[in-house]
This record gives C-alpha cells, structure tokens and sequence, in this order.
C-alpha cells in the first residue's frame, strides 16, 4: 500500500517537473470581479476639509467662517506667488491656497496701495479658502479683503512642506477613485489577502478562521476599494457594516466584541485576491504556478489565485501559505521560478555527464 502511494506521489512530482521545463512563463489576465461602476466624489466642502484636517494641520479660522460651502473640486494645491506679483494668466485660483514664508515675506517688503494692490490681485478671484503656514503673523490688509471677499482665512503652526505633503495625500484620498467588491478582506502576516467568488462558497468562514489564528479582519461581504496610487489599491470596511460578519446558520457577529482589537484593521492594501470557486474535474487549474495570473480592479494589476473549494481541503492552511509566498515575491524570491532552473541544471548537468562518459569497447571473449 505505502510503495502504490510512494509511487503515485513519484508519478505526480515527475509530471510536475517535466511542465517545469516545457512550460514558457507567461502572464495572464483574467476578468472575475463583477465590481460595481467606479465612482469618485465631484467636489469637496471647506467645512469638510477643515473638519477633517484641523486636527492634524492643527488650523484655526484667522477671520470667519465665510466660504465653507465653498467647493474644492480639485486635488492639487496652489501657492499664489507669481499672482501676488500681477501674474494672474495661469493663476489657478480653484485650488485650496497655501501662503508660507516666501508669500508673507513679500506682502510685508510691500506697504500701502502696493500691498493692496497685490492682496487683491489673488482675493479678486473666487477663492475656495486661503491657508497661512508657519505661524506667520498675517498682514491686516489681508484680512481685511478677505471679509470683504467673504473668504475665509486659515492659520497654522506647522510649516508649509508638512502641510502641503499633508493635504495633498488627504485629497488624493479623497478624490481617489473608488468601487465596492463582494468579498472578504484579511491582513494575513501582514499581506492583504481579498477572497471572492459566490455566495455561499465559504468566503465568511475562511475569514473567520484565520482571525481565530490570529489574522485580521478588515472588511466582510462588501468591500470599499480605493485607488490610492498609481499601483496601489486600500480596502476598507463599508459604510455601516464595520467589522460585522454574517456566519450562516449564525447570524450577525460583531468580531471587535469577540476577538478584541487584535482582530481587526481598519484598512490595508490589497496584495492578492483569491477566488474561491467549486472543484471540477476537469477544470484547469494552475499546477506549477509558472503562470503569472492577475486580475483588474481600478485599472491596477493585482496577482490572482484561483483555489478550488472541496471536501476535506484545508483552505486556511493553504490562505496562510498563499500570503507566505506573496511575501516571497514581494523580495524577490519565486519559488517556481527557481525550482525550474533547479531542474533544469540538472538536467544539463546530466546531458553533459552522459556525453563525457568514456566509451567503453568490449571484445567479443568477455561476452
């Protein structure tokens, strides 16, 4: 009995190693994701840029409240240098305006009419909000305009590098493209792992045991997806549900009151997605994992695992493994890869070996 299994497990690990050397590596595409249309926001309020940022940009309101329903419809940010100066032909004045050192130092070498001239030449426009840097001491001419304009007048402490890296990683956020997947998302060592595929085929219960084995949650059934980069993609709970699961046969559970903090993240990247689908006989699955598959979402490329779902089958042993060998790749290291030019070595090895051996000539008496 245990020679047959010896002999079966040979059989299949020959088979293995002969697609390693004939198979070319090649990358595949795949469409499985039926995701939701992707969305952006339009525009942004001041009143939400302020609520949202105060704490950490540390910013008071200088005069009023004034234009906090004002939007913000863009992105990028703005230092009105150049229009101080009565350079206004480019002057993007729809952007959030950022005023550090260099802006209030020139305002203050102006006096009189010329300093007028100069504040009004910026706050002339319909500016969504002004933003001093550096704890600068503003000109009063500059309030004063900006109450006639009703624009309002932000202060910081914080210097203008920090503030503009800040705010322009906050915005990008929050104009990122964005779309919701039917799934389960887990940071399994560290790796984001997102599994899809049916109702029913077990996504819930794989999440659920690998947040018993000490991985976290970080969202269940829908699935927030940001395009955060131009290859990056950050996963999220959605809305209301939080970190709830729904368990069949269960019902609601709420994973912070049963795991604590230790199984749950907020957010994370997206590193791999795994399909879970049933098994079938004669479905082609990936063998060698030569193959490079990868699916779509956002536009971003992100490497796809497709795991047949059957009785008696670990999936949280083989989930743990996936990530482990996610992380390989991330360094560099391609187990496959390298265990094909292993085989074939050796196989050039034994080619050689075998036309170096000494012909050997036998008289016909030594018969």
């Amino acid at each position: 009995m245990e020679q047959r299994e010896r002999g079966a497990l040979s059989r299949s690990l020959l088979f293995i190693a002969y697609k390693l050397m004939s198979i070319e590596t090649k990358r595949v595409y795949k469409t499985i994701l039926d995701a939701k249309q992707p969305k952006a926001i339009g525009y942004l309020k001041v009143s939400d840029l302020y609520e949202q940022t105060q704490d950490r940009l540390h910013l008071r309101i200088v005069n009023d409240q004034y234009s906090f329903d004002r939007r913000i419809e863009q992105k990028e940010l703005n230092r009105p240098g150049l229009a101080l100066s009565g350079f206004v032909e480019v002057f993007t004045y729809w952007r959030v305006q950022l005023m550090g050192n260099t802006e209030i130092g020139y305002l203050n070498t102006l006096h009189g009419d010329e300093r007028i001239r100069a504040i009004s030449n910026v706050l002339d426009f319909d500016l969504p909000c002004i933003i001093v840097t550096n704890d600068n001491l503003i000109p009063v001419e500059l309030v004063e305009i900006a109450n006639q304009r009703k624009i309002t007048l932000f202060a910081t402490p914080d210097n203008t590098t920090f503030v503009h890296r800040h705010l322009s990683e906050h915005l990008e956020r929050a104009f990122a493209p964005h779309t919701v997947v039917h799934g389960s998302l887990v940071d399994v060592f560290s790796v984001g792992v997102l599994f899809v595929g049916p109702a029913a085929i077990g996504k819930s219960e794989l999440a659920l045991d690998l947040i018993e084995r000490g991985h976290q949650l970080v969202a269940d059934d829908a699935v927030q997806i940001k395009k955060t980069g131009v290859n990056t993609l950050q996963g999220a709970p959605r809305g209301s549900i939080g970190h709830h699961m729904e368990i069949r046969g269960l019902g609601i559970i709420d994973v912070f009151k049963m795991f604590g903090v230790r199984g749950i993240r907020g957010s994370k990247d997206i590193h791999v997605i795994v399909k879970l689908e049933k098994f079938g006989e004669n479905a082609n699955y990936e063998r060698t994992g030569l193959d490079e598959i990868y699916t779509q979402i956002l536009g971003v490329d992100i490497p796809l695992v497709e795991l047949p779902v059957m009785e008696g089958k670990n999936l949280t042993i083989v989930a743990e493994a996936i990530a482990l060998d996610q992380k390989l790749k991330q360094i560099g290291i391609k187990q496959a890869h390298q265990f094909n030019q292993h085989l074939m070595l050796k196989n050039i090895s034994t080619q050689k070996a075998a036309e170096q051996a000494p012909e050997i000539m036998l008289d016909i008496e030594d018969i």
